[in-house]
């Protein structure tokens, strides 16, 4: 016989910051819940020894903490490296491909603790509610979701009001901006980055270094589209993002400030930080211009854009998202190679690639005198090639004298 879910109690997924801290106290006294708090692990590399200590400071019933790591890099991360994946050519969608692995452990937990709610500290102006709500609904659309900041309209400044009142305790750097991380970046918000001509101050970020003005480089190899190794080391994909985080960020890479269009329509200012993710797409996307036809580049760039708006836009587990994929996979199959990239001060660029399949020939694309192709032959392809321009431009001109 099947057991009723339990009404009177609720996941929250719970991150230890005030969003999710003021939840806890929230559901307790406005839904009168008992809270299971679930950190899932996506290598935000937090003390969740201290989360867990948090939760149960402020009445959760149970804590419940997840390794994820490798589930979200294998599954996540990585189909976002094949995708190239930037949302408007600028955001490497850390946070965005982070919150579906977490919606999806939170339905899992629920179904195995028999709860009937889920919660989360999403605002009502964000993206995250969207990614939480479809993905959650998508697998369970019986599930119930409470959403104390959006339901209740809270902002930013009433919340640290209710936390002091209720003794929630407020990390300093919560109090000047709103942050997430995890292995693949960090995205900061808030604060003093809400007026456009103020700059972000260094105390915002966690791996970019300001001040080296030395000249480094690093070599990445792939295997089917798929960072392997650093500078020759073989390395877990895990380890080798880590690793990349802290070496270009050490020469100033990584920053993103731009203004985004929101989901809902909101345009804001977001920044974010992730030398790994930049440096990664960057490599991969020039061994992919060695490796693959122009014709596969030019769609694939299609693909890559619709891949991107829709992990941005919370349609994670959409249908469209896994046909793309299988797509961008069977493109993959030859991109294996190395690419050296330069970095100094903030800028990087490409200095160096190989690859066994290669599409570069250069007995073909050398001007000297070794070279084996024909130039003549140039002259008639030019001729049909630009014929129905040629064709349409004496059109006009004839008939417009």
């Amino acid at each position: 016989m099947l057991r009723s879910p339990a009404m009177n109690k609720v996941i929250l997924a719970f991150s230890g910051g005030l969003d999710t801290s003021v939840c806890v106290k929230y559901l307790q006294k406005l839904h009168s819940l008992d809270v299971i708090t679930l950190t899932v692990d996506v290598g935000q590399d937090e003390d969740f020894k201290e989360i867990e200590k948090i939760s149960m400071d402020l009445g959760s019933i149970d804590h419940i903490y997840i390794d994820a790591k490798e589930e979200f890099v294998n599954e996540y991360v990585a189909p976002a490296i094949k995708a190239n994946a930037l949302y408007q050519q600028e955001y490497p969608l850390a946070t965005a491909i982070a919150r579906p692995l977490i919606a999806k452990k939170s339905v899992e937990i629920a179904k195995k603790y028999n709860v009937a709610s889920i919660a989360h500290g999403c605002t009502g102006k964000g993206n995250d509610q969207i990614r939480f709500d479809i993905t959650i609904k998508s697998l369970n659309p019986n599930i119930k979701i409470i959403a104390p900041i959006r339901d209740l309209n809270l902002t930013r400044d009433k919340e640290i009001s209710f936390a002091k009142e209720n003794g929630v305790k407020i990390s300093e750097i919560s109090k000047k901006y709103s942050v997430d991380k995890n292995l693949w970046g960090r995205s900061i918000e808030g604060g003093i980055l809400e007026s456009l001509g103020n700059e972000p101050l260094e105390d915002a970020f966690e791996y970019v270094k300001f001040n080296n003005d030395s000249v480094g480089s690093v070599e990445l190899g792939f295997e089917k589209g798929i960072p392997v190794s650093i500078n020759g080391k073989t390395e877990e994909l895990p380890s080798l993002i880590d690793q990349l985080n802290r070496i270009a960020g050490s020469f100033g890479i990584g920053i993103v400030d731009h203004i985004e269009d929101r989901i809902i329509g909101i345009k804001s200012r977001e920044v974010y930080e992730a030398p790994a993710a930049l440096i990664l797409i960057c490599a991969h996307k020039d061994l992919e211009k060695l490796t693959l036809t122009n014709h596969e580049l030019r769609f694939k760039a299609i693909v890559e854009e619709q891949w991107s708006w829709l992990a941005y836009s919370g349609l994670w587990l959409d249908p469209l998202l896994s046909d793309l994929n299988q797509f961008i996979e069977k493109t993959q199959e030859r991109v294996t190679g190395k690419i050296k990239i330069k970095m100094h001060n903030g800028y990087y660029r490409v200095i160096g690639r190989e690859s066994k399949f290669s599409l570069y020939n250069k007995d073909i694309a050398t001007y000297l005198s070794n070279s084996n192709f024909d130039q003549t032959m140039a002259k008639g392809f030019v001729e049909l090639w630009g014929l129905p321009s040629i064709t349409a431009n004496t059109v006009i001109s004839d008939n417009n004298p």
